[in-house]
């Protein structure tokens, strides 16, 4: 199961599927249809955006090297909830290092929503973002502690 209880489906709903007006949307600058990334960016609830930042997690997810990590994202990335719901999938399968980069990601996602380069995205758009990040920094906290040496 991809959820494994009714909180991750409620906010993955509220992150994926709610009507969401943002100043940009899907055809903002250096979003391409064709790759695999172009979800990321993508923050409207037009349903070409949503089937982009679908595609994008399906991408992620099966990134057997899993070189997005060490990518740096935009700060809609964080807005759209794609590398944080991958962060939150993948989490039983990073290393230790990867688990720490992507709590520092998440702890650090919040900063960025709030400060100015998350300044074209609306109040909504950061709240939901902060409340991911939050959520994933837990998340990856406890993994971290369950086996991870400090």
């Amino acid at each position: 199961m991809i959820f494994g209880d009714d909180r991750a489906w409620r906010l993955l709903a509220l992150v994926l599927l709610l009507p969401v007006i943002a100043p940009f949307g899907c055809a903002g600058p250096n979003i391409s249809t064709g790759r695999p990334y172009a979800g990321m960016t993508c923050v409207d609830d037009s349903a070409e955006c949503i089937n982009r930042r679908q595609t994008t997690l399906r991408y992620l997810e099966n990134d057997k090297e899993r070189a997005w990590i060490k990518q740096k994202p935009p700060p809609a990335a964080y807005a759209s909830g794609v590398r944080l719901f991958a962060y939150k999938k993948k989490k039983k399968e990073l290393t230790c290092n990867e688990l720490a980069l992507g709590r520092r990601e998440a702890d650090n996602a919040p900063a960025i929503l709030r400060g100015p380069a998350g300044a074209n995205l609306t109040t909504a758009q950061v709240s939901r973002g902060v409340i991911l990040a939050s959520e994933v920094s837990r998340e990856l906290a406890r993994e971290m502690r369950r086996r991870c040496r400090s």
